[in-house]
């Protein structure tokens, strides 16, 4: 029994879909921008982390005011690279493709304007949703866990 396969040479690759590309390295830089408060915020959640350590998590990155400190500046920097790499790769793989060049600059133009624009979006609402997870769940149990300990050890 032989099956046949169509010749690889006449299969052309097809162009990636710059609004899909864009939403997933939007997403991935503004996960990686928050990734300091994002993770402690999700493992609490699931209860694979207490509030005294997704505290002291969280302000490895910021300073004792609560402005961004060098961590969090890192961070952001790494949500650039990946943010680039993006439009880099896409810009690799449509080049691979044979559609119209003024097709192609706008598509590179499109990414190149969603990526910043939703990659922003996604890390200031992560940067708020995680504000309010931490006062509203995590700094009352990590008071709680103070108090408990200050008066425990007594």
């Amino acid at each position: 029994m032989s099956t046949t396969t169509p010749p690889t040479s006449s299969v052309t690759p097809s162009q990636p879909g710059f609004v899909r590309w864009a939403l997933k390295f939007a997403a991935a830089a503004g996960v990686t921008g928050m990734i300091c408060c994002v993770a402690p915020m999700v493992l609490f959640m699931f209860g694979l982390m207490g509030a005294a350590y997704a505290m002291s998590f969280a302000t490895f990155f910021y300073a004792a005011d609560g402005s961004a400190g060098t961590g969090a500046y890192i961070l952001r920097g790494l949500a650039v690279v990946v943010g680039v790499a993006g439009i880099l790769i896409y810009r690799r793989k449509q080049n691979q493709c044979s559609i119209d060049p003024a097709r192609k600059r706008r598509n590179l133009l499109l990414v190149c304007l969603l990526i910043p624009i939703l990659g922003v979006g996604v890390f200031f609402s992560l940067e708020s949703l995680s504000g309010w997870y931490f006062k509203k769940h995590i700094v009352p149990v990590y008071q709680q866990e103070r108090t408990a300990g200050a008066t425990g050890s007594r």
